[in-house]
């Protein structure tokens, strides 16, 4: 088929290498323009641009969709079907209205459940044991278009939002992979999804990421794994902001092994076994086992390595 592929950052990249490895026709790789990044603020290219260079595809890096010289040039490929894969816009009617086989989204979600542009995250928040991939037939809508292909996703206890995202979107380029031919051939029919059963996400922000210790220690477990790498979570401790990184809802031998009468929610425990000492927090249901952290202007560490350097952090208070 002759493809115009929509994607921006690396996990999307899967998605447009199968469209590749598969013999299709890329007219064009369609990505957010360069931004400053790093510490110099340098100029960046997303990835999705750069992969494209580097296997001989043209590249379009528009700052809008709707003017007309834009919708031109996308009309000039005739292509036979539009891929989305994180591409970070609304595509517009005249846009969608482009190619012959309709404009196919690739989303990290089942919808209707988890509509938006955060869904992964999402799933982590509510602590879903199981997620998974659509692919869609968009429209004007957020996420409602019908349902061409879906496929279940395990959520694994060791997931963070980077991991699953990128494990979701692997698995979502091998179902656009075996969909594609068959929706070419006119052998599938769209699902209209049940919009009484949507849910949406939402945008975050680094205040998303404030720890609260007199929440439930799953809940705590489930918001440190669902913001990495961002915002990340965090609290506070002597004046800086303390990012935890990496933590575990400990089991109840070990919240049982240490005496936490008149201890309140974020109250800094330690946890001894033979010579090893680790870090824990209580919270409102038992003990929040944290394994990274980074303190502001330093460089991640183990508890542990931690605990070396702040042996004035155990007993510390920290804010709710």
């Amino acid at each position: 088929m002759r493809v115009i592929f929509f994607g921006t950052p690396g996990y999307s990249i899967p998605v447009l290498s199968s469209l590749f490895d598969a013999g299709h026709e890329l007219l064009t790789v369609v990505s957010r323009p360069e931004k400053p990044a790093g510490r110099g603020r340098r100029m960046e290219s997303p990835p999705t641009v750069e992969w494209a260079r580097e296997h001989g595809i043209p590249v379009l890096q528009p700052t809008s969709l709707h003017p007309p010289e834009v919708i031109a040039r996308f009309q000039a490929l005739k292509p036979d079907v539009m891929v989305v894969a994180a591409y970070g816009l609304i595509l517009p009617a005249k846009i969608l209205a482009v190619p012959a086989k309709g404009c196919l989204n690739v989303h990290p979600s089942l919808l209707p459940k988890y509509r938006g542009s955060s869904p992964v995250v999402e799933a982590l928040l509510h602590g879903e044991t199981v997620t998974g991939i659509t692919i869609m037939l968009l429209d004007e809508g957020m996420d409602t278009g019908p349902i061409v292909a879906q496929e279940m996703c395990p959520v694994l206890d060791e997931d963070t939002s980077e991991s699953l995202t990128t494990r979701m979107f692997e698995r979502g380029a091998a179902l656009l992979a075996r969909t594609l031919p068959a929706w070419h051939a006119g052998e599938l029919e769209p699902v209209p999804q049940d919009d009484s059963l949507a849910t949406y996400s939402r945008l975050l922000g680094k205040s998303d990421g404030k720890l609260d210790f007199t929440l439930p220690t799953k809940q705590l477990v489930d918001q440190v794994r669902a913001l990495i790498p961002w915002p990340s979570t965090y609290t506070h401790w002597n004046g800086k902001i303390l990012k935890v990184l990496q933590a575990v809802s400990l089991t109840k031998n070990a919240a049982n092994a240490v005496d936490l009468s008149g201890s309140s929610p974020g109250k800094v425990v330690s946890l001894k076994s033979g010579k090893k000492t680790s870090l824990a927090i209580v919270t409102s249901d038992g003990l929040l086992g944290i394994k990274d952290l980074q303190l502001e202007g330093r460089k991640s560490s183990d508890d542990k390595t931690f605990i070396r350097g702040h042996a004035d952090f155990l007993g510390s208070q920290l804010p709710s």
